[in-house]
């Protein structure tokens, strides 16, 4: 399978146990989430990746920096142990295998499009839509996490569910894809940047 469909695969259980919110605590959460995305223009951060495949015995590991700006601007930026990287702009999906580049037109495909949308929403935590989403919430530890089960029967086939761990202040933390198969990956974000000054150039290929 091409990298940069692992992309697509990307959006977890840490080990505590966890409890399902009221409809008041849960209202609470999606407020506090929707005013954050509503306020965040950018994005930077480090992350670590894990790729559970059922076959492997350990995880796939990987490290690298995130780079978001508003509207549509995404770029992950894998340092270890490859340097790959991906852009998502103006609909389009470029890519930097170790300095092989190539690009992708994701307009041709509404799936894919709708991929990328998801991909950009799962960023800034704000995905709360019933009409795409089966969404229940829950407490865990001193976080929230919210899984969102998509209702699109063609979505469904690449993802049977979101799962978004979110901090006290409504920022995520933790995004976690999970794959028909039972297969996930998972993101950690750490050293997390809101609303710094984020240069177009960083997005160029």
């Amino acid at each position: 399978m091409p990298k940069f469909i692992y992309i697509f695969l990307i959006l977890c259980s840490v080990g505590y146990s966890q409890t399902k919110m009221s409809t008041t605590e849960s209202n609470v959460l999606r407020k506090k989430v929707k005013e954050q995305a509503a306020i965040t223009k950018t994005i930077v951060s480090d992350f670590v990746q894990y790729k559970h495949l059922d076959f492997l015995a350990n995880d796939i590991e990987s490290s690298g920096k995130l780079a978001f700006k508003s509207p549509n601007m995404v770029k992950w930026a894998y340092v270890t142990p490859f340097q790959y990287a991906v852009i998502f702009k103006d609909e389009k999906l470029y890519i930097n295998d170790e300095g092989k580049k190539s690009d992708v037109d994701l307009s041709s495909s509404k799936l894919f499009k709708r991929l990328n949308q998801l991909i950009i929403s799962s960023v800034k935590g704000d995905m709360f839509n019933e009409e795409e989403f089966e969404i229940t919430y829950f407490i865990k530890g001193n976080k929230s996490e919210v899984n969102f089960k998509p209702k699109n029967k063609k979505l469904i086939k690449y993802i049977s569910n979101f799962q978004i761990l979110f901090s006290t202040s409504g920022e995520v933390v933790e995004v976690k894809m999970i794959e028909p198969s039972g297969d996930y990956t998972q993101i950690i974000f750490k050293n997390r940047k809101v609303n710094t000054p984020l240069l177009d150039a960083v997005f160029i290929n």
